[in-house]
């Protein structure tokens, strides 16, 4: 006798806004939707998930009293069909804190760290944040050595494209509004 796993319905069928909305917190928890497919987040490891919150609250301290730097929350990239990513790291307008869901127009960066099981999707999909009009983006590779490389990316308003940026190897630092310096080889 095996058992098989079945999936929920909700796995097969197109979301909506509304019901997207009407879920729980548990419910959204570990998931992206995107075209309104439900897709499963891989589990963080202990370092991605460190990584994430030292760079959150560094750059929450670095952003001052007009954004706000947080972790594991959505951003509604697009209502239909709906699209909803769960950056690794969210900076985001102060005076919206309260404003669900958070908007692209909301949103200063987002930082994806690159995991083994994310690997493809943080380099190559998650760039539709560009789309979105989001206009920074950040990749953190964590690296064999232990110092993550940071790929920076700007938004290019005339393509909706991101354009490379700097590249920094242990270090970040941010342009304006706001700059931060983070040592990320002592993680």
């Amino acid at each position: 006798m095996t058992a098989e796993t079945v999936a929920p319905e909700w796995m097969h069928t197109q979301i909506s806004a509304e019901q997207y909305d009407s879920w729980s917190e548990e419910q959204c928890a570990g998931i992206e939707i995107v075209d309104g497919m439900v897709v499963v987040i891989p589990s963080a490891s202990k370092r991605h998930s460190r990584l994430a919150r030292i760079l959150a609250n560094a750059l929450d301290e670095a952003a001052g009293a007009d954004w706000n730097a947080d972790t594991d929350f959505d951003v509604r990239l697009q209502d239909v069909p709906l699209t909803n990513r769960r950056p690794d790291v969210v900076v985001y307008r102060a005076e919206t804190i309260d404003l669900t869901p958070t908007r692209p127009e909301h949103v200063l960066l987002v930082v994806e760290v690159v995991s083994p099981g994310s690997e493809t999707t943080d380099r190559i999909v998650k760039a539709d944040h560009a789309k979105a009009g989001i206009p920074f983006y950040w990749r953190i590779e964590q690296a064999a050595t232990g110092v993550p490389i940071i790929y920076t990316y700007v938004l290019d308003p005339a393509t909706k494209a991101y354009r490379d940026g700097e590249m920094f190897t242990g270090v970040i630092k941010a342009a304006a509004p706001f700059s931060v310096t983070v040592d990320l080889g002592t993680i």
